[in-house]
């Protein structure tokens, strides 16, 4: 096997236009490039080519853009493109990008006895990041959605969803302490609402909610499928919560999503109907016009609802580990999502915590100062400098952060009757 054919084994070098291809090849041959500077070479181009950008043919340094030769006239063009490359991270736009026709929802659900243990830690827990400690039930496993940006796309390998069919026993057998309160999301392994009450899923997560007081339930969802809630009485200790994004986003990276109107029309049905509702700005993606169109959002959010039944505001932004962005590019979907400057932060890959802070800031601030002051607003493993710098506060733990969160929520709950 020739160095060049070592070099691309693994990449996505096949799945790209044959005018790439040819290209890389060509420059990899007449430059005598290494291992490693071919595998940059593919590596740029699939970036390129998801985004819909220019190709890497009509970006690349010619002789009077580069000093030196041999090895180092290589690092010198490299380092050329590469700063081109960082212009085009820096200046995102959706205008003419056209969403991917999206695959359908999948179908194949499938029920079975799991000696899986459905209650665990967030996966994406760290001391080096503020977390608040969320345990996570995993009553069912992998999303049914597509959004580019998802995480679960690291975790499960297949297009089959699993549904256990020991849940109700395991929610009845669960070691928790009466005396103890915990907040427990079901949105982390799959999304909450998808899928109704297939398989009885959400009979038994009412039930667990009902015999458990001291529960406190977030169902997290980017779903408009509420029918359940709507026919049938929430208990008071589940909230619901909707993760949204203006639907620019929406259309081109949450293409199997309900729409943004969606998802705020069956959040307003939701808290009409008396319960607590909740909103995730999470992940705030910034890029050309970002501010204008989340600020339709938080100002339709202040007039729209009440805030004495919304329980939280979480806010952040794109995260990413190295699986999930090796399995995105190996698909080779077309997605703006990584065309964005990126620094390791915690072991994690995301916004330079400059541009975090605007993001952030600019959320925070467009709601109405009774808002900031009623509702229970946080920060979802963000960088522990950010916290006073956004909110004017900050919490030594991550156990003071989930004291605090939880005796907010208490308080909604208790509030729930007088409203």
């Amino acid at each position: 096997m020739s160095k060049f054919q070592s070099a691309i084994a693994g990449t996505p070098f096949n799945k790209l236009p044959t005018s790439e291809q040819e290209f890389i090849e060509k420059v990899s041959n007449s430059e005598s490039l290494s291992f490693q500077e071919i595998r940059r070479l593919v590596d740029i181009s699939t970036d390129l080519t998801m985004w819909g950008e220019r190709k890497i043919e009509s970006l690349w340094p010619d002789d009077n853009e580069v000093k030196g030769s041999g090895q180092q006239r290589n690092k010198n063009r490299l380092s050329s493109l590469q700063g081109k490359i960082d212009l085009i991270k820096s200046s995102k736009s959706y205008s003419n990008f056209g969403p991917e026709i999206p695959r359908k929802v999948t179908t194949n659900v499938i029920q079975k006895d799991s000696e899986h243990t459905i209650l665990g830690e967030c996966p994406v827990a760290s001391e080096k990041t503020r977390c608040c400690n969320l345990k996570t039930l995993d009553a069912v496993r992998n999303c049914g959605f597509d959004c580019s940006y998802c995480s679960i796309q690291s975790f499960y390998y297949d297009d089959k969803v699993y549904f256990d069919a020991g849940l109700s026993e395991k929610l009845q057998k669960l070691d928790l302490d009466p005396n103890k309160d915990y907040h427990i999301g079901t949105g982390q392994s799959s999304d909450s609402l998808m899928w109704g009450n297939t398989k009885g899923l959400l009979d038994d997560l009412f039930d667990f909610a009902r015999n458990n007081p001291n529960v406190i339930l977030e169902l997290k969802t980017k779903s408009d499928n509420i029918s359940y809630l709507l026919e049938n009485e929430i208990p008071k200790n589940i909230i619901t919560t909707w993760s949204l994004n203006p639907q620019t986003i929406v259309e081109n990276e949450e293409h199997l999503a309900a729409g943004l109107e969606n998802r705020l029309g069956a959040a307003k049905k939701i808290h009409d109907k008396g319960a607590l509702v909740g909103f995730h700005f999470h992940p705030i993606v910034h890029y050309e016009g970002w501010k204008s169109e989340y600020s339709e959002i938080t100002n339709r959010i202040a007039t729209e609802f009440k805030s004495e039944r919304v329980a939280l505001i979480s806010l952040g932004t794109l995260t990413f580990i190295k699986p999930a962005i090796k399995k995105l590019k190996k698909r080779l979907m077309k997605s703006k999502i990584l065309q964005m400057p990126m620094e390791e932060i915690a072991g994690k890959l995301s916004y330079p915590l400059d541009i975090k802070r605007e993001l952030f800031t600019h959320l925070f601030t467009s709601f109405p100062e009774k808002w900031r002051d009623k509702v229970f607003f946080y920060m979802c493993m963000e960088d522990l400098g950010l916290w006073q710098q956004v909110f004017g506060r900050s919490y030594k733990t991550n156990d003071e952060f989930e004291s605090d969160m939880i005796s907010n929520y208490r308080k909604k709950i208790n509030s729930l009757d007088n409203l």
